[in-house]
């Protein structure tokens, strides 16, 4: 999803975000509405929502909202109501993922209605509630593989350069830091592309950013 009348770019601090490393999903009941929360990494946030389209064409809503980290740095954000009164439902999910510090996620939550009207409050209660129920399932135990709660770090790349007597040294190195980044973000540090000079060896990496920067500190020309 792309900056639009529905969204807005706001400045924040980078530090203390979290995010999703997999989809969770929670169903909730409200005077016999049914509300189907899934929140998503938000790669996948477009393509979900198709989906969920496709597999619930009788519901009633399909109410969103997103925050996206750009690469200047500021966070994208917006939430639609998909024809319910508007801002009791799309606002009230994004103050809650706002509220939770999460960033580069997306929440979808279809509605099937009950037949008794929640009135806005407990619409703006409702689906919130939802997602809620959806985020805790990331956070418990039983967690699904794959689907929990990490923090967050942009993800950048770098080239990383040892000369021959320490490009052993260089891929043990990453290596460990690959197995420190899945722990602390849920994501390795993938290697690239590898290259020899006359100097020595030259890895290109991609992984979380406080993780490579560590590593081009240790690992780069003159270090």
């Amino acid at each position: 999803m792309s900056a639009g009348p529905n969204t807005v770019l706001r400045t924040v601090s980078r530090t203390g975000l979290r995010t999703l490393t997999g989809e969770v999903s929670a169903e909730t009941e409200e005077k016999k509405s049914r509300f189907l929360a899934f929140v998503v990494p938000h790669a996948r946030f477009a393509d979900r929502l198709a989906e969920l389209r496709a597999e619930h064409p009788k519901a009633n809503h399909h109410v969103t909202a997103f925050r996206a980290m750009r690469p200047d740095g500021r966070i994208e954000e917006g939430a639609k109501d998909d024809g319910e009164p508007s801002g009791t439902s799309g606002m009230p999910i994004l103050r809650l993922l706002i509220g939770e510090g999460l960033v580069d996620v997306g929440a979808i939550v279809v509605r099937y209605f009950g037949g008794t009207k929640l009135g806005t409050g407990g619409l703006a209660r409702a689906y919130p509630g939802a997602v809620k129920a959806a985020l805790a399932a990331a956070a418990a135990d039983g967690a699904v593989a794959g689907s929990r709660l990490q923090d967050w770090s942009r993800v950048t790349r770098a080239s990383l350069t040892a000369g021959f007597a320490r490009a052993s040294a260089l891929e043990h190195a990453i290596s460990l830091a690959s197995e420190a980044a899945v722990g602390e973000f849920g994501q390795p540090v993938q290697v690239l592309d590898r290259r020899f000079t006359e100097n020595g060896a030259i890895v290109d990496v991609e992984g979380p950013e406080a993780v490579v920067e560590t590593l081009l500190h240790d690992w780069s020309l003159g270090a």
